[in-house]
């Protein structure tokens, strides 16, 4: 049964492509566990940071007696620690992520993401953690770093119905509060909400010194409208439904969409979130090694 649902949502040839890469962090990680990341608190570990001046009370045998013998003064030698990351996912269940069908399906598109993404943290010795949300917080798996972690992120994932509608920034403000100390956090939604009120969720996750991405997951009809003939939509948030004929409607709604990315993109500038736009008709391989390989560039200033 586990590794039956396992495998529906982590794929091995999605991982082999992966391998070698890792979730990297943009800035300094506070951890509670020895792991591979700078920690910004100096202590007496791995790498050398700098030199201060000795008070009674330290440990004479970190004494640099190199610099005793040159400047007559004593020194103490700091290092800095390495540390692990938590990685949060928070994964959008509303109704408008049912969208879609088979492996295009917004809904599972944006699991399997979630899921191969939390199976890289761990591999890399970190902690992640799963939230699911629609009009509030369903469930939190905490963090973890074993691979029994993301058995349990998957089986989560497997009973979910989405069936309600989205408040996803209100959820978003709900978990900030659950997050603690500055993690990573990866919110995978098509963010059909308001984004003004979205945008206050971000400045308090920003606010609390969580680096955010946001993974805007949409169907490629969503992003192309390519409808013919007379069709009926119906909606999966709301009971209506309307008979349309697509051709009349396709460049109003295409201007729509990107007067909403245009809007979003902005919140995300101005708070430095970063906006990663998924196409569920995409390999969801090329999209993560894509993003992970452009990830890295940017952590490492090239």
């Amino acid at each position: 049964m586990q590794q039956s649902v396992l495998s529906k949502y982590v794929d091995p040839e999605t991982l082999n492509r992966l391998a070698g890469r890792g979730l990297e962090p943009r800035g300094l990680v506070a951890g509670t566990l020895a792991g591979n990341h700078k920690s910004p608190f100096s202590g007496f570990a791995v790498e050398f940071a700098a030199h201060r001046e000795y008070v009674p009370g330290d440990d004479p045998k970190h004494i640099d007696w190199r610099v005793y013998f040159t400047r007559d003064k004593y020194f103490i030698k700091q290092y800095e620690m390495e540390t692990n990351l938590v990685c949060h996912l928070v994964l959008d269940t509303s109704a408008s992520m049912r969208y879609g069908e088979g492996p295009q399906q917004k809904l599972l598109a944006a699991a399997r993401l979630a899921t191969t993404l939390g199976y890289a943290v761990v591999r890399q010795g970190d902690k992640v953690a799963l939230a699911t949300c629609d009009e509030s917080v369903i469930d939190f798996v905490p963090p973890g770093n074993s691979m029994g972690q993301i058995v349990r992120m998957t089986e989560r994932l497997d009973a979910l119905k989405p069936t309600r509608k989205t408040r996803l920034p209100e959820c978003l403000l709900d978990l900030c509060g659950r997050f603690g100390r500055r993690s990573i956090v990866l919110v995978f939604s098509d963010f059909f909400t308001d984004v003004a009120t979205l945008e206050k969720a971000l400045e308090r996750l920003r606010y609390s010194r969580h680096e955010v991405v946001l993974f805007q997951v949409l169907h490629p009809d969503e992003l192309e409208f390519r409808f013919e003939g007379n069709v009926k939509f119906r909606g999966l948030e709301i009971d209506e439904q309307l008979l349309t004929q697509p051709a009349e409607l396709r460049k109003r709604y295409l201007e729509a969409l990107t007067r909403f990315n245009e809007t979003l993109e902005d919140a995300c500038l101005r708070n430095k979130v970063e906006r990663v736009v998924v196409d569920t008709g995409r390999n969801p391989a090329e999209v993560l090694v894509d993003y992970l390989n452009a990830r890295s560039l940017r952590v490492r200033g090239r």
